[in-house]
């Protein structure tokens, strides 16, 4: 199960409707071995693609590097689609590279009357991906991390 807190959801959904009609993706690191998602790093999809998404080779090095230097890994690996459902692709299962990571996907299709782009109606999934195979966990998403304080804050880097 992925557990989340409700500042850091927001962020993903706010990023992913912002960057439509191009995917958004993005990492949430948190201390190595934790499965904790506490800092939120949007990132550039350097393909510019509503079809596509593809961290930037130099962005995603210096990524790697300052989470190693903070002894932290990728927690949540996340991007969104724009006209299919909050599935893997293919393509997105072949690129699956980190096996301990909750994989995020947040559609901001139009489906009906409804639009991932306004008020609730986004779909945000969460899966493992492990040697190509897929499994979709429950998501849970809580006001913060620690009983009776606010919200943790996102930190955006």
């Amino acid at each position: 199960m992925l557990r989340i807190d409700r500042a850091t959801y927001d962020a993903i959904v706010a990023h992913a409707r912002e960057d439509h009609p191009d995917e958004a993706c993005g990492v949430v690191a948190g201390p190595e071995g934790s499965d904790r998602p506490e800092r939120f790093i949007p990132m550039l999809n350097a393909a510019r693609s509503p079809t596509f998404y593809e961290f930037d080779s130099a962005d995603l090095l210096r990524l790697y590097r300052d989470m190693d230097d903070r002894d932290e890994e990728a927690v949540v690996v996340y991007h969104s689609h724009t006209a299919t459902e909050a599935y893997p692709s293919r393509t997105d299962v072949s690129y699956a590279s980190e096996p301990n990571a909750h994989y995020v996907l947040v559609s901001t299709r139009h489906h009906g009357e409804r639009t991932g782009l306004e008020g609730d109606d986004v779909e945000f999934r969460s899966f493992r991906i492990v040697d190509g195979q897929v499994s979709e966990e429950d998501v849970e998403v809580v006001e913060s991390y620690l009983f009776g304080h606010s919200p943790t804050t996102v930190v955006y880097d």
